[in-house]
């Protein structure tokens, strides 16, 4: 995690802050955001994430900056700007599942999507926390036990 000064305002005794704060994962994905710190209160202004959050992800997004927000402004609860925090943001979402028990998840997201009408691919993102690609490969291994039908149609 990097925090990342982007300027302030000041009235009398008040300052409110507006930080730069990027959280990139060993995965490849990335959030991009621009916070507001002010009297103790944080408010995220702007969030862009690669891929997109999951919208259990985005309510825990402000919990995982808060406290490097903190130590970026000064209020003496750790050094630095929280550099490696972004690890452990990353292990609060749950335990990936591995094995058959994931490929049957996948399954069922890739079919309920399909269902309704979404795309099949971000919802089993949603699902693993993977990125595009690794989605992609579970869902190929996914159809390769046989739970998902074969992607062309044999004639």
């Amino acid at each position: 995690m990097s925090v990342r000064p982007a300027w302030e305002v000041r009235e009398g005794e008040r300052a409110t802050r507006w930080l730069h704060v990027r959280l990139a994962f060993g995965d490849g994905a990335r959030i991009d955001a621009l916070a507001t710190v002010c009297e103790g209160w944080v408010c995220v202004e702007d969030v862009r994430a690669r891929p997109a959050l999951a919208l259990e992800d985005l309510a825990l997004f402000a919990d995982w900056i808060e406290g490097p927000l903190a130590r970026a402004c000064g209020d003496g609860s750790g050094p630095g700007t929280g550099d490696g925090a972004g690890e452990g943001a990353h292990r609060e979402r749950p335990a990936p599942r591995r094995g058959p028990e994931e490929r049957r998840l996948v399954a069922q997201a890739y079919r309920a999507a399909q269902e309704r009408g979404a795309d099949p691919v971000l919802a089993v993102m949603d699902q693993t926390g993977y990125s595009r690609r690794g989605a992609l490969r579970l869902i190929g291994r996914t159809r390769d036990e046989g739970l998902l039908p074969s992607r062309h149609a044999r004639r």
